[in-house]
């Protein structure tokens, strides 16, 4: 979505042993606003405003080896005035692979696949209050990955992230390291059709472990992309295990403009009688640097409650400028 503006500069970085070497310095620059109603009765509709200015160097060392570096400023949380956001250095070559250290930011395989259903905007459960549940191992800070080159349309990934300190019994914490792994097939000889799976375990206690995995089928045809995904949490009770399934379609219209519709089904416990049902339509145009993007969800039994006021409709209507 953003139009790079790129400043080519030639840059000593003997710290990273690229003495003689041609560094490229990139930013792009968003800003915008967006009318969100989050369906909860108490908070009222509001307008906010996003920014974000992303700075990217990269450059080869005399060995061959690419290193890039990534920064994000930006505020597109309204509830706050933080500044610094995403950051991640990172170093590879396209026969071996990338390996990534996100500083700030980053997403486990599960993290990056928790929902690989086509959209036009965002998530069907995305702005609803309290329905942002999902099977996704675990994101955030000091998180390593690592990304293959494709061999014949078959790509693996993997993520790790040190211990963290504070034990949990949600399926998204755990107590020691968490490494997890991902494979992506895009068959040469059906096109258009792409296949995912990827799993991890979390030890939410000294004893006992929680298995994460996910499995996703996209296929594009024409201005038609479908997809459907279902992810699994099963750990030593049914207390601890978590299922989701969904699916969704997007048409692009044309080059500028694409809707989509899709449907979500997740059971936070499978020991509790109710089940979140998640659907939405969404939308977008873009025209040069221009986007207006939006979506309406509905979510019923919000975190797997039954009572009446679980039922929620939110929406989203946005305007972004890309520089």
């Amino acid at each position: 979505m953003n139009k790079l503006t790129k400043i080519g500069v030639s840059a000593l970085a003997g710290s990273l042993a690229m003495a003689s070497a041609n560094a490229e310095v990139a930013f792009s620059v968003s800003t915008g606003l967006a009318l969100s109603s989050t369906g909860d009765e108490r908070t009222a509709a509001r307008p906010y405003q996003f920014d974000s200015v992303v700075f990217t160097t990269s450059g080869e060392t005399e060995g061959g080896v690419t290193v890039s570096a990534k920064m994000e400023l930006d505020n597109d949380n309204p509830a706050t005035n933080a500044g610094m956001d995403d950051r991640s250095v990172s170093f590879g070559t396209d026969s071996l692979g990338t390996v990534t250290f996100h500083g700030h930011g980053g997403s486990s395989v599960m993290g990056q696949w928790d929902d690989m259903t086509p959209n036009a905007y965002e998530e069907v459960w995305d702005t609803t209050t309290g329905a942002d549940y999902r099977i996704d191992g675990r994101s955030g800070n000091n998180i390593f990955t690592y990304d293959s080159p494709s061999f014949n349309g078959v790509m693996f990934k993997m993520a790790h992230q040190a211990a963290d300190n504070a034990a949990s019994t949600l399926a998204d914490k755990d107590l020691s390291a968490y490494t997890d792994f991902g494979i992506m097939i895009s068959p040469e000889m059906v096109e258009g059709l792409t296949i995912g799976y990827a799993e991890g375990e979390l030890d939410d206690t000294t004893s006992t472990s929680i298995d994460n995995e996910t499995l996703f089928v996209k296929y594009a045809i024409g201005g038609f992309t479908l997809g459907y995904q279902s992810s699994e949490a099963e750990g030593s009770a049914a207390s601890k295990n978590d299922e989701s399934d969904g699916w969704g379609v997007s048409y692009a219209v044309n080059e500028n403009f694409t809707i989509a519709y899709g449907e979500r089904d997740h059971d936070d416990d499978t020991s509790s009688a109710g089940e979140q049902n998640d659907s939405g339509i969404s939308a977008s145009y873009t025209m040069g640097g221009m986007t207006i993007a939006g979506h309406m969800n509905e979510s019923d039994n919000v975190n797997g409650s039954t009572d009446s006021t679980m039922d929620k409709e939110s929406y989203e209507l946005a305007l972004t400028f890309a520089f």
